[in-house]
């Protein structure tokens, strides 16, 4: 894979040219491509940047992090903690919608697929793209986690006033690299059934950053 095949949103391809270019992404290029052709990989490849390309650099306003994409059937699309329409809420997607309604009184739409708040801005980034089927963590430490790295740093570097939420202690130490003087930065327990009870519900996180961006006259996301 060279910069010219490589499609992505062209804000975030000329800000990420250079991990392109770095022996690292050239092998994770051809470990995918070959994961691709011999097993089946979850998110669709047409899909694996899909959190930059439904929102460009200069729209970014909030940045969620994940970890993989879902391992599931049909379920992985490109967003973290989205699902595909028609598909059943994962429970840590089921809790961030109850953090929701319980932080700012109103029910979510219905559907999981989440493009309703990255059009808003609102980067939906796993830390890592790809996952083979029914095997989870089986895409990490090959390569995409330095790549979502370097687009963190951008936007750490490059921007002023966003807001990271970071939930769980992985997040929590991929964010480390963040200019906290620049931006909000918000952390709490991962929304997973395991560990929401211990810090993710109540964190009302999505009133903070609506908060946070009304003060620096930007416009606040519509979390329904």
């Amino acid at each position: 894979m060279t910069v010219a095949t490589i499609r992505m949103e062209p804000l975030w391809k000329n800000a990420l040219t250079e991990e392109f270019e770095k022996p690292y992404f050239k092998e994770l290029s051809c470990f995918v491509r070959e994961e691709y052709v011999k097993h089946k990989i979850y998110p669709h490849p047409k899909d694996v940047f899909r959190a930059f390309d439904m929102c460009p650099y200069d729209r970014v306003k909030v940045v969620i992090l994940g970890q993989d994409p879902y391992h599931g059937a049909k379920q992985a699309n490109g967003l973290c903690f989205a699902v595909n329409e028609h598909i059943t809420f994962p429970p840590s997607l089921q809790n961030i919608f109850k953090e929701i309604e319980t932080d700012l009184h109103m029910v979510p739409e219905s559907g999981g697929d989440l493009s309703r708040w990255a059009k808003q801005g609102v980067l939906l980034l796993n830390a890592t793209l790809t996952v083979r089927a029914n095997i989870p963590g089986s895409h990490q430490n090959r390569g995409w986690e330095k790549f979502t790295d370097a687009a963190i740093a951008k936007l750490s570097s490059g921007r002023e006033h966003l807001v990271f939420m970071l939930w769980g202690n992985y997040a929590k130490n991929k964010g480390m690299i963040i200019d906290r003087k620049k931006h909000l930065v918000l952390e709490a327990a991962h929304p997973s059934p395991f560990s929401a009870n211990n810090g993710f519900f109540g964190c009302r996180h999505f009133s903070k950053a609506n908060l946070y961006l009304k003060e620096h006259g930007i416009e606040e996301i519509r979390w329904n």
